[in-house]
């Protein structure tokens, strides 16, 4: 049965530009998808969208929606022009977890589009940076019908308020190079222990794990997640000259001075006259630059592990945040590795539950309360290399200096550093 489509001037204009639009897509949902439920959800939300441009107000309202025995999961949304809207009236949002390094297979994502047709307005994001597959445009009945479908298949909700959320983590060793250790376990461990938190909100705020290989941070874990797993190697750099003079016989000496050598940051790089490659490794900071320019000739070393870093996030209270390294170097190697680093994420959730004020974020709280005392509170030694920048006055008290330098090197040497 044809549907009365709503004019929609102001979004056909969204389709005029140089790149595909999402408003596209919803259409031919409307006009070619053969149930007519689907077609009819998609027109109301359509000409909701097409009069939010025209008043230009928003026009959903929250509320609370969720699945038994969660309280976290669902994006409630509810039109305050639902009488002008009926099929669309509400339009809910449920966060689905992914699997580690995005690995799925066509037959399951082919299953999960045929769960969403069939709850669902059948509109999916793969993947925003919550991490989440997020199935947009359901009501409050079938929130619950399509979550009991996917979960009797292996699917669960990712987080949303005040708790855990939904990790992530890059497809690593299953296809770079670069990769310095083993993404998805380091993933699907954090995850496995704090599936409570993720479904039950019971925190400041939220709380985000990310996993990155190397220091490339494809994830964008440094500045995106509260809890940062960077991939790293504490040796040397691999070198094979014979490829490094393959690069300079093709492109030249000047191009990979000017777009190697001198833009490495710390200047541990030199080109000698025979065009091999001589690293001060003392200096490398491992970040990745020359080893994307020149990934035949340079690869990371043979000592991998992780370097954590905490309290990275997004705008709020205080602006944007990267995450500050409390553990420079760590092995992630056996099981008792992974699992100390599930205890220090339990360490520093606690902290910051106990700690942290409402809706603030762990950096937050840490540049509230000051670096030292953080790190006193979950048990961390400080380490020089956790300064951003020295102190700008020059009246310093220096009591206990050359006491807490002694016992540092110690530190040091007991770790074979």
């Amino acid at each position: 049965m044809a549907i009365d489509k709503h004019m929609t001037p102001m979004l056909d204009q969204l389709e005029t530009g140089p790149w595909p639009s999402f408003i596209s897509g919803i259409k031919r949902l409307r006009d070619e998808h053969p149930e007519q439920r689907i077609n009819e959800v998609t027109n109301d939300l359509l000409g909701q969208l097409e009069h939010s441009y025209e008043t230009r107000k928003g026009y959903w309202k929250g509320g609370t929606v969720s699945v038994f025995g969660y309280g976290g999961g669902i994006i409630p949304r509810f039109s305050e022009v639902g009488k002008a809207f009926p099929k669309s009236k509400e339009f809910h949002t449920i966060r689905v977890q992914p699997p580690a390094g995005n690995h799925y297979t066509t037959g399951m994502l082919r299953q999960l589009a045929d769960s969403w047709e069939k709850y669902g307005s059948g509109l999916i994001t793969f993947h925003g940076q919550t991490g989440n597959i997020m199935f947009i445009g359901t009501d409050t009945v079938n929130t619950q019908q399509f979550f009991d479908e996917i979960n009797d298949y292996g699917w669960d909700l990712g987080g949303a308020g005040p708790c855990v959320r939904t990790a992530m983590s890059c497809v690593g060793s299953a296809r770079c190079e670069m990769s310095c250790t083993n993404e998805l376990k380091a993933h699907r461990m954090l995850v496995n222990n704090f599936t409570d938190d993720v479904h039950r909100p019971a925190l400041p705020y939220k709380f985000k794990f990310k996993v990155s290989g190397c220091a490339n941070d494809c994830q964008n874990a440094i500045e995106r997640s509260d809890f940062a797993v960077l991939g790293t190697w504490r040796d040397d750099m691999k070198v094979d000259q014979a490829e490094v003079k393959n690069y300079i016989a093709d492109k030249g000496r000047q191009y990979y001075i000017d777009n190697v050598i001198t833009r490495c940051p710390t200047q541990a790089l030199s080109l000698n006259e025979d065009d091999t490659l001589a690293v001060n490794n003392r200096d490398c900071v491992r970040c990745m630059h020359c080893l994307n320019v020149m990934p035949k000739a340079l690869h990371p070393g043979d000592d991998k592990g992780v370097t954590i870093l905490i309290g990275g996030k997004r705008t709020l209270k205080i602006g944007d945040l990267m995450g500050t390294v409390v553990v420079p170097f760590k092995k992630l190697e056996t099981e008792e590795d992974y699992e100390s680093m599930v205890e220090l994420a339990e360490t520093i959730i606690d902290f910051w539950a106990e700690n942290g004020l409402e809706h603030e974020r762990c950096g937050e709280m840490i540049e509230r309360i000051g670096l030292a005392n953080f790190l006193e509170g979950i048990g961390i030694d400080p380490d020089p290399n956790m300064l951003s920048h020295p102190r700008q006055s020059s009246y310093v008290r220096m009591d206990g200096w050359d006491e807490a330098a002694e016992e540092w090197f110690a530190r040091q040497a007991e770790a074979g550093r």
